[in-house]
């Protein structure tokens, strides 16, 4: 027997697609509008809540479609008020999605009230060593409708506790940072934050959206040109050549020479303050001629600098740099009047590491 065609989820799909669509069925052209309604501002759960739409059209969109490609199964709960959703997919796999509810600097929005952490893939093809996204490798792409029901699954918690939203959404930031490298999903991810923005999705503020890269210069190159003025955050990590490649691997097909420039073409087109991601590892990266290199780097894309102590990730033995190494390194850019913070660990009792409570639930369901 032949498995029944799969149902595609309208979130993702364009104005334009949607309208297609129905007017091929027979159906009138506005219904789209009505339709898209529905799924963005009102968030139905189901069909038999659009009741502007007729009974019929209803059990046409039930037959053809699906609202949500995806399913919160779990939810795990720090004391620091940090959230970590694990979402189940349609094959089984999952992914993982972050709620960070209090003031939070250095993910690219000084003033964070609240930022959810996306993922754009089912585990990671680039490898880099202190990242447990990657470490059971790449399975899949996301769609951008698997994307976007990330932040209805995080409407829907919040919802349910009656936290107050604002524009119709119950968080200020979205970063691309979860699970994967977004820019090797680039269309589902640009398709997704289309979606975020626009008028007739989620109108969501653009320059509230940042997209974390490890440094994939085509693709920077080409998110230069895109006329959305979303923010970027650089996974840098390394300052110099030998310290990035022996902690991410991409840095041996596009160094820091390309990188460089690459990012600054984007902050020229885009008139925006880049962040620079640095996770400061024990005896790799936290010495203080790296973060006098890291400053150099800084200076020239006018960027600010997050420090990131590392996150203990189980099966990698690499350690975190102690507080007083933390702040000796921070001296250095603090003397070089670079911008920049330490960020606060968030998370660590519910596996906060990106990766490990989707590679924990996978294993777990193996064993």
């Amino acid at each position: 027997m032949n498995p029944a065609p799969q149902k595609t989820s309208l979130y993702g799909m364009t104005p334009e697609e949607l309208t297609g669509q129905l007017k091929e069925a027979g159906m009138p052209a506005f219904r789209g509008k009505q339709l898209l309604d529905w799924v963005y501002r009102k968030r139905a759960s189901s069909w038999q809540q659009m009741l502007n739409l007729p009974q019929s059209m209803r059990e046409w969109l039930d037959t053809h479609y699906r609202l949500l490609p995806s399913k919160h199964v779990l939810t795990k709960q720090a004391g620091d008020i940090t959230e970590k959703l694990l979402v189940e997919l349609e094959d089984s796999r999952y992914v993982e999605t972050v709620l960070i509810r209090y003031p939070q600097k250095g993910v690219g929005q000084e003033d964070s009230r609240s930022t959810v952490c996306v993922s754009s893939q089912v585990g990671c093809a680039y490898g880099c060593k202190f990242c447990a996204s990657g470490l059971d490798g790449w399975k899949r792409n996301l769609s951008t409708g698997e994307i976007l029901a990330q932040l209805v699954h995080v409407c829907d918690l919040e919802a349910s506790r009656g936290v107050e939203s604002t524009d119709n959404l119950p968080f200020d930031n979205i970063v691309f940072m979860g699970m994967g490298e977004p820019l090797a999903n680039y269309d589902a991810v640009m398709g997704a934050i289309t979606a975020l923005n626009a008028d007739w999705g989620m109108n969501f503020g653009a320059r509230r959206i940042t997209i974390s890269t490890s440094g994939l210069v085509p693709q920077i190159l080409k998110l230069a040109e895109e006329p959305i003025q979303f923010r970027l955050a650089i996974s840098l990590h390394g300052a110099t050549n030998e310290s990035r490649s022996s902690i991410m691997p991409v840095n041996r097909k596009y160094p820091l020479e390309e990188l460089i420039p690459a990012a600054e073409k984007f902050s020229q087109k885009h008139g925006r303050m880049l962040t620079l991601e640095f996770i400061l590892i024990k005896g790799i990266n936290d010495s203080m001629s790296e973060a006098k290199s890291l400053s150099e780097i800084a200076k020239r894309l006018h960027a600010h600098v997050n420090l990131i102590p590392y996150n203990q990730v189980e099966g990698l033995s690499w350690e975190r740099s102690n507080l007083s190494r933390q702040q000796a390194f921070a001296e250095v850019l603090r003397r070089e009047n670079i911008s920049h913070t330490i960020r606060k660990e968030k998370g660590h009792s519910i596996d906060a590491a990106c990766g490990q409570l989707r590679l924990r639930k996978e294993r777990e369901r193996e064993a």
